[in-house]
Order: C-alpha cells, then structure tokens, then sequence
C-alpha cells in the first residue's frame, strides 16, 4: 500500500494514471469517429491519429482542472471544433462517410454515431437546430442512395466481417 503518497509527485501521478485510464477506454470510439470523420479507411488513417492526437493532449492539459465535466464530452467535442477548423482537407476518402461532404460528415457522426442531441450539435457547430435537423436528414438521403447505387451497379458493399 504503498501508493498512497502525498504532494504534489503523489497527485500528479495519480492523474497521470486517471488519465491513462481514460484513454484505454475512450481512445478506441474516439478515434473511429475521427475516422469517419476524415473519411479515411481503418487501416490507414494518420489524419484521424493526428485529430485524436490533438484532442487527448487538449484533454490531458486540463484534466486536473475537471470537475463535474465529463472528460470524454470534452475530448469529443475538441476532436470536432478541430476537425471543423481543418475539414477543407479531408475531402474525399474511402471511408463510409466518403459520399459526404465534412459538415454533413461532422452532423452525421456526432448525431447518429456519438448520440449528441441536435441543441448541442447546433451550439458546437454555430448552427440552428432546424438546420442540423436538414443537414443530418439530407446526409442520410444521401448515404443510401450511395447505398443502392452501389448495390445497383453489382459493386460490393463491404461488411463488418471484411474491415477486421
């Protein structure tokens, strides 16, 4: 038991290992949300690591000064104010989200994949509600009609089995 050390070595180590926690456990959905938002592919995403990268520093320099706040909501929504400040380079890709463009990908993924509800969408992306409520319907419209043009035109659609 010798853990328990006063001071201020004691304490910063304890948030270093607080902090190394959270990465085991978020680091994962974070960075699938990167990339899908960078539309890059799983394998080979260095955008989406540099995204992530980025965020968990953020995090991790005001870590000892969370309080109530949720340390993941903040990695999230640093991971997504920098994406929208360098979305003009990740056009493109062959990530699933490709066939949108980076503010329709953004809505998309904070929405439908991290479950953000559309207020806070709108606060984070300085939007009205009702327009996160149309870029978000008008990506889905979008995204399976990619879908059955694909399955139209006899491409192959990948599954979850073939990206492990």
């Amino acid at each position: 038991m010798r853990e328990h050390r006063s001071g201020p070595g004691g304490e910063q180590a304890r948030r270093t290992r607080e902090f190394e926690d959270f990465v085991a456990g978020a680091a994962g959905r974070l960075l699938h949300a990167a990339t899908l938002l960078t539309a890059e592919s799983r394998t080979d995403n260095p955008h989406a690591r540099a995204l992530l990268t980025a965020a968990l520093a953020h995090t991790y320099a005001v870590w000892a000064r969370l309080r109530d706040e949720d340390p993941y909501d903040l990695a999230r929504r640093d991971l997504a104010a920098r994406f929208a400040r360098t979305a003009w380079r990740h056009h493109g890709g062959r990530g699933p989200l490709a066939a949108l463009g980076p503010q329709e990908r953004l809505v998309v993924v904070l929405r439908l994949y991290e479950g953000v509800a559309e207020e806070q969408v709108a606060a984070v992306l300085g939007l009205s509600e009702a327009r996160v409520r149309a870029v978000c319907a008008r990506s889905v419209a979008t995204l399976r009609a990619a879908a059955r043009d694909a399955r139209r035109e006899g491409a192959r659609v990948p599954r979850r089995e073939d990206a492990a």
